[in-house]
């Protein structure tokens, strides 16, 4: 039996967001779906320009589970863009977070 899966943090909370390319009516489409947590990696790691450690630790997870995270983030958004499929947002074993601070003593995130 394999363990619970751990919370992970992200900023927002999307619920059935879909992306889908133009002119194509939404049910023609095959749907790739997108946890939130996969969503947020991809967020972090591809937009905000964060090394997967400090990423991990805003998400509250190991180096290595968001490096797994963002990887399949990675391919569906790749098989959804290259053969035409919608991009679905939702899902996810989450909770959010207000607001990352950094501490001007020791440097260490701070979620609020």
């Amino acid at each position: 039996m394999p363990r619970p899966k751990k919370i992970r943090f992200v900023s927002q909370i999307f619920d059935n967001i879909i992306y889908k390319p133009k002119g194509i009516p939404l049910n023609s489409l095959e749907i790739v779906e997108l946890t939130n947590d996969e969503f947020e990696a991809i967020k972090l790691a591809d937009l905000q320009g964060l090394y997967q450690e400090e990423a991990a630790k805003i998400m509250k997870i190991s180096r290595q589970t968001f490096g797994r995270i963002l990887n399949q983030a990675r391919k569906k958004i790749a098989d959804a863009l290259v053969n035409n499929k919608a991009i679905k947002i939702s899902g996810g074993n989450i909770k959010t977070y207000k607001k990352i601070m950094r501490c001007k003593n020791c440097n260490e995130l701070i979620y609020i």
